[in-house]
C-alpha cells in the first residue's frame, strides 16, 4: 500500500512539473474552496468541472456531453470534446485529400522534431502599482476619469437632444463626474450582489442593498439610466454602424488591455460563457427562459492562458450589416476564421503560441499564422472545422478497434495532424509541439493516459480558460438592458473589472490586503460610490 501511494505521489509529481512547464499560474482568481484549492489541470477530484472539456480528453458520457453543448453549439474554443471526437467510417469531410492526395501535398508518416523560437517578451503588468493601489485605482487602469467624463458630455448631450424633440423633461438635471462613477458602482453592485432588477437596490424586499442605496436617489439613478449614453450623436459615414454608440468605448479599452499588461507566450481564442448565471438558469421557469431574448451579438476575446488576463475582444453583430466585414460572410469557418486574424493582428513576429477550438481551427489558417511566427495548437472536428486539405484517412475512424491512449500522426513540414483515442477519436492540428514527445493525462479514477504533447498542453490551457469562465460567470454584471449597445458596455466593463482584479493580484496591494474577487468587488463598488467606509464586507 505504501508503495502505491509513493507512485502515485511521483506521477503528480512529475505531472505538476509538466504543469509548471507549461506557463500556467494556480489558482488566479484566489478563491477558497473546492474548485480552486487543487491544481486545475491534474486535480484529484474525478467531478471536478475544471476537468469536464478536455483534461479528461474524449470521457464522452452523456452528463459531460450535456454539460458543455451549450459551448459546442456557440462554436466557440470551448466546443466539447465530444465535437472532436466526431467522424464516421466512410468518406472524409469537404475538402479532405485522398491517400494519393495527401501524399502529393506532402502528407507523411515520417516524424520529425518541432521547436518554437522563445518568446520575444516578458509577460506581467506593463507598469508597477504601489502597495497603496485601491481597487479603484486598477478599474481606472482601464476606464479612467477622462473616459467617465466623456460619458458625462455624452449623456447630457443626449438628455439635451432628446428633450428638445419629445419635450423638456422637468426632473432632470446634468450629471456630473461623480455621479456617473456611482451610477457605475450601482450597476456594478450587482456583479457581486444577484437582485432581479438594478432598481431592487431601493427596494423594501430581499434584493434591497440599504448601505449603498442611500448614496443616490432611485429616481435620480432612472433619470441617469434613461439618458445615459457613449455617443449621443451617429458619427459620419465609415464607421461601424451597428457599434457606433459603444466602438469609442471598445477602442480605448482595447488599448489600454495592450498598455496595461503583456500576456505570456500561450493565449487561446474562444468565446467566453457570457449568456447567464448558471445558478441564475437552474432557477428559471422555462416562460421565464422563453421571455428572454437572445443576445444579437457574438463576442471573441484573446486570452491570456497563464493567467486569465483577457487582452483582446472582438464584437460581432448577428444582425444587420456592418463595416468590418464579418455580417456579410455566412459561412462559420471564414467567419471565425477572419475573428481569428482580428484578435491575432498585434501579436505577429513574437513567437506567440495560440489554441484555438474546432470552429477556429484549419490549415489554411494555421498555415497564414505560422508565416507570421504565429504558432498554433488546435482541436478538430470533422463536422465544425474546415478540412480542406486535410487527409483524409486521418480524419475518419478506422474499422480496427483502437486502444486507449493510442494514436496516430501525420506530418506536412512543421504541421502534425494528431489522431488520439481515448473513448472517442480526437483529432488536432498544430506546429507548435513536437509529435516525437509524450504526455500524460492523469486523472485518479482513469489512471495514466498516454498522449502527444500537444494534446496534454491542449488540455492544460483550454482547461484553465474553462475554470476562468466558471469563476468568471459568477461576477458579471447582472444589469440587462434591452439595447445590444449596452449590453456590449456591461459586458466589457465585467471584463475590464475581471483584468483589473488579475492586475490586483499580481501586484504588491496583494501582498498587503489578500482580498477575494467578490471582496474586490464590494470594494470597488464602495469606491466608486466614494463611502467612507470601503472596507469589504466579510
Amino acid at each position: 500500500m505504501a508503495e502505491c501511494g509513493r507512485k502515485a505521489l511521483s506521477l503528480l509529481e512529475a505531472a505538476r512539473s509538466r504543469y509548471e512547464s507549461l506557463q500556467i499560474s494556480d489558482d488566479v482568481f484566489g478563491e477558497s474552496g473546492d474548485d480552486s484549492s487543487d491544481n486545475p489541470f491534474y486535480s484529484t477530484s474525478g467531478d471536478s468541472d475544471s476537468d469536464n472539456y478536455i483534461a479528461e480528453v474524449g470521457e464522452e458520457d452523456q452528463q459531460q456531453q450535456q454539460h458543455h453543448q451549450k459551448r459546442g453549439e456557440k462554436e466557440s474554443g470551448h466546443s466539447g470534446g465530444a465535437g472532436g471526437g466526431s467522424g464516421t467510417s466512410g468518406a472524409g469531410p469537404p475538402g479532405a485529400l485522398s491517400r494519393s492526395q495527401a501524399e502529393e501535398e506532402g502528407w507523411m508518416e515520417t516524424l520529425q522534431d518541432v521547436t518554437v523560437p522563445p518568446y520575444k517578451e516578458t509577460y506581467g503588468p506593463a507598469q508597477k502599482m504601489p502597495d497603496t493601489a485601491t481597487a479603484l485605482d486598477f478599474f481606472q487602469l482601464f476606464v479612467p476619469d477622462n473616459c467617465i467624463q466623456n460619458m458625462v458630455t455624452q449623456t447630457n448631450m443626449y438628455a439635451k437632444k432628446f428633450q428638445e424633440r419629445f419635450g423638456s423633461d422637468e426632473g432632470w438635471r446634468p450629471v456630473t463626474a461623480q455621479e456617473m462613477k456611482a451610477f457605475l458602482g450601482f450597476v456594478t453592485s450587482t456583479s457581486v450582489h444577484r437582485c432581479e432588477s438594478v432598481l431592487s437596490i431601493w427596494s423594501s424586499g430581499f434584493f434591497s442593498n440599504r448601505s449603498i442605496a442611500l448614496k443616490m436617489s432611485q429616481a435620480r439613478f432612472e433619470k441617469i439610466l434613461k439618458y445615459f449614453h457613449i455617443v449621443a450623436f451617429r458619427p459620419s459615414q465609415g464607421s461601424n454602424q451597428g457599434l457606433y454608440k459603444i466602438q469609442p468605448f471598445l477602442d480605448s479599452l482595447q488599448q489600454s488591455f495592450s498598455c496595461t499588461f503583456r500576456p505570456s507566450q500561450t493565449q487561446a481564442l474562444h468565446e467566453p460563457l457570457i449568456d447567464e448565471d448558471p445558478v441564475f438558469i437552474t432557477t428559471c421557469t422555462e416562460r421565464e427562459l422563453r421571455k428572454r431574448k437572445k443576445r444579437k451579438f457574438s463576442l471573441w476575446v484573446r486570452q491570456c492562458t497563464s493567467t486569465g488576463f483577457i487582452c483582446q475582444i472582438s464584437v460581432h453583430l448577428k444582425e444587420g450589416q456592418g463595416t468590418d466585414g464579418l455580417a456579410t460572410l455566412k459561412n462559420k469557418p471564414q467567419l471565425h476564421s477572419l475573428v481569428a486574424k482580428q484578435l491575432c493582428q498585434n501579436i505577429s513576429g513574437k513567437n506567440t503560441i495560440i489554441f484555438t477550438g474546432p470552429s477556429i481551427t484549419s490549415l489554411s489558417l494555421f498555415t497564414e499564422f505560422s508565416k507570421q511566427d504565429i504558432y498554433c495548437c488546435g482541436l478538430l472536428s470533422t463536422r465544425k472545422s474546415d478540412c480542406t486539405g486535410l487527409p483524409q484517412n486521418m480524419l475518419v475512424c478506422s474499422s480496427t478497434p483502437a486502444q486507449r491512449g493510442q494514436s496516430r500522426v501525420m506530418m506536412k513540414g512543421s504541421m502534425s495532424l494528431i489522431s488520439w483515442y481515448n473513448k472517442g477519436h480526437f483529432r488536432f492540428l498544430t506546429n507548435a509541439y513536437s509529435p516525437t514527445k509524450q504526455g500524460m493525462i492523469i486523472k485518479r479514477k482513469s489512471g495514466e493516459i498516454p498522449c502527444p504533447l500537444a494534446v496534454e498542453a491542449f488540455a492544460a490551457h483550454l482547461s484553465y480558460i474553462c475554470k476562468y469562465d466558471d469563476k468568471y460567470s459568477k461576477y458579471f454584471i447582472f444589469h440587462k438592458p434591452n439595447k445590444t449597445w449596452q449590453q456590449v458596455f456591461w459586458l466589457s466593463i465585467s471584463i475590464a473589472i475581471n483584468n483589473a482584479y488579475i492586475l490586483y493580484k499580481m501586484s504588491d496591494a496583494y501582498t498587503v490586503k489578500r482580498y477575494s474577487r467578490a471582496q474586490f468587488g464590494e470594494r470597488l463598488v464602495k469606491e466608486l460610490l466614494d463611502l467612507d467606509d470601503c472596507s469589504p464586507t466579510q
